[in-house]
């Protein structure tokens, strides 16, 4: 017991001290994972043998993972996808694989092991590549959304890869693992419902498996949910999401299937369900800690003796895979029209190998695909190309900047002025300005995302390219003749620069901007903006009296709440803009403080007597009927 709280403090520390310092440098949690395991293990020999046993129970986070992964994969939304999933995220698999297997059994592999290989490097890193987009704010760009296409299309082809690599073992042997494998071997030390049985009767026993999945999902997770939800105990709903994945793995092993293939299944088959988030939710901390698990095991059973037997020839191999990998998909961004910055975005940020190639090295390992002392090499390959990633993207933010400064001289030529000039036209935007030309305004439109202006072309919207920061671009728009500018650009310094240029040139332009939160509220109010505009103030306003209107309150009551909320609020934002300090945060400025909670109670207050003096009013007009009744 001792050792094993020893072992567990180790694995915990080692995780709370490294993940949280990778994703500080930007390296992203899995590389934190296996950077722990490294540590504690070929580094500083804190962990041992028991590294394998912890790996084994660590891979039902992988069989959590796809099934968190089947939730999110909405049947209609993949069918809307298909084109890019089967044509671009398809090539990208089926052409890696092709190169990576020449490749291997060129080097001397045996076609089995050698399409092992193929299938490992195939893959990218979904955990990382979306992290990363995610902060840089590239998730939704051309490129962003061409490599998630990819990624999602990777994550789904793990399930036929884990099927497949049993049938390459290259002798009999390995035992199908608790998370993974395939064939029809059974269930090894456990159930077998196939045992014995004569090949129709497998067929008929694992498609009624399957069938039993399928239509339980389908079936009886409503009637289940509703029977747990009048228990009114949150554990409850944890101990049914837990439930359905072990048991479903528990059904898929005994049967001799890969508990991954079914706990996907069963996630794409609840996709629609009114659960799916509550199962999500309830899943996601185990899944998390176990993959986890799984990454810090991976990094602490990596054989460094390996990689300095032969430190070139390894360096080599990765290099080599980058290379592979990178010219595949740099190749299928011209077959696929991905242009510009986009093509180098989707080019690099795929380029490396995956955290699903640790699992498909694991389980060729386990299955006899590939012998340890080339599965010890290969892991090598594919930690130190998921650690080049980080240098990946530095190098896409090299060329885009370079090529963005390139892109100044390619703004169109603005023929058109209005009473309106909008700088930006996202999803903010796009409202102002279909309400502005619906009222029979006329606006011109700037923006330095030539997607989105030749997506509002589509429309028959007409808008220009172009930075909206540009002065000689604002100045051929109008902006000497303009009543209003609209400023929602999604950069909020970009927005602050461009409100401090047009106030400083029209002190009589009349300028809205798009906040995004309050310190933006004060930077524009200092720049001159006239109407400030918090992006999700309105909407979260409306929402909270829609729960008014529910608690207790009648429409008139509830909207009179919000006129008045509204009101104190802005009231407070101009008071607040004078004790605001750029240089010192609001949460050490004590004059800010101060006011603000002064602020507050007066808010109570004002909502309170509001409240009383309507209820008052409605009292007092129900006596007068009475009374009029009675007289």
């Amino acid at each position: 017991m001792q050792d094993f709280l020893f072992s567990a403090s180790i694995y915990l520390i080692a995780a709370v001290i490294a993940v949280p310092l990778a994703a500080r440098l930007g390296l992203g949690s899995v590389l934190g994972y296996l950077s722990a395991g490294i540590i504690i293990g070929p580094v500083l020999g804190l962990v041992g043998s028991e590294t394998q046993d912890l790996q084994t129970f660590a891979e039902f986070g992988v069989v959590m993972m796809l099934f968190i992964i089947g939730l999110e994969l909405d049947p209609r939304a993949l069918w809307a996808m298909r084109h890019r999933l089967i044509g671009l995220g398809g090539l990208q698999i089926t052409l890696t694989m092709a190169a990576m297997t020449a490749l291997s059994m060129a080097l001397g592999l045996a076609w089995q092991p050698a399409l092992a290989v193929g299938m490992i490097f195939a893959l990218s890193s979904t955990a990382i590549v979306l992290q990363t987009l995610s902060e840089k704010g590239l998730m939704q760009t051309g490129g962003g959304r061409s490599a998630f296409s990819v990624l999602l299309t990777q994550d789904i082809a793990v399930i036929p890869m884990l099927a497949l690599l049993p049938l390459l073992a290259l002798s009999p042997g390995g035992d199908i693992p608790g998370a993974g494998g395939g064939g029809h071997a059974g269930a090894p030390g456990g159930v077998s419902l196939v045992d014995g049985l004569p090949a129709w009767g497998v067929t008929l026993v694992t498609l009624g498996a399957v069938a039993s999945v399928v239509l339980a999902g389908i079936f009886l997770t409503r009637p289940v949910f509703a029977f747990i939800h009048h228990a009114r105990l949150r554990e409850m709903y944890t101990a049914l999401a837990l439930l359905i994945v072990l048991g479903i793995a528990a059904i898929m092993t005994a049967v001799g299937l890969s508990p991954a293939l079914g706990t996907f299944l069963a996630g794409v088959v609840l996709a629609n369900s009114e659960f799916r988030h509550e199962l999500e939710s309830d899943i996601e901390p185990f899944k998390g800690l176990l993959l986890g698990l799984f990454f810090i095991t991976v990094g602490a059973g990596i054989d460094f003796n390996t990689f300095f037997d032969a430190p070139l020839d390894i360096l080599g191999l990765t290099l080599t895979v980058l290379l592979i990998k990178g010219s595949i998909l740099y190749l299928l961004s011209h077959l696929f029209k991905i242009r510009g910055r986009a093509r180098w975005l989707f080019t690099l940020s795929l380029a490396q190998a995956g955290e699903f190639g640790f699992v498909l090295l694991s389980f060729s390992r386990q299955q006899n695909v590939l012998p340890s002392p080339l599965a010890d090499t290969l892991s090598l390959v594919v930690a130190l190309s998921m650690l080049a990633t980080p240098l990946l993207f530095i190098i896409y933010d090299l060329l885009s900047k370079s090529m963005k400064e390139g892109e100044h001289h390619e703004a169109d030529e603005i023929n058109e002025q209005g009473p309106v000039i909008i700088a930006g036209i996202g999803r903010f935007g796009q409202i102002v300005n279909r309400l502005v030309q619906s009222s029979g305004f006329k606006t011109v439109v700037l923006d330095n995302n030539m997607e989105t202006i030749q997506l509002m072309r589509n429309f028959g919207f007409k808008g220009f390219f172009g930075d909206p920061t540009r002065p000689e671009l604002l100045h051929a728009a109008g902006l000497k003749e303009a009543s209003v500018l609209a400023v929602t650009l999604d950069d909020r310094a970009a927005a602050t620069r461009l409100v401090t240029f047009a106030r400083r040139e029209r002190p009589d332009l009349h300028i809205i901007a798009r906040a995004r939160d309050r310190t933006h509220v004060f930077e524009l109010y200092q720049a001159g903006a006239n109407d400030i505009v918090r992006e999700t103030f309105d909407s979260a306003l409306r929402a909270g009296r829609y729960a008014l209107e529910n608690i207790g309150l009648n429409d008139y009551e509830a909207a009179e709440a919000e006129r008045v909320f509204y009101q104190h609020d802005r009231m407070a934002i101009r008071e607040l803009a004078q004790l605001w300090r750029p240089d010192v945060r609001s949460a050490e400025n004590a004059a800010y403080i101060k006011r603000a909670l002064e602020l507050e109670k007066e808010l109570e207050t004002a909502l309170l007597t509001q409240l009383e003096a309507q209820r008052s009013e409605d009292g007092e007009a129900v006596d007068t009927s009475q009374d009029d009744g009675k007289a």
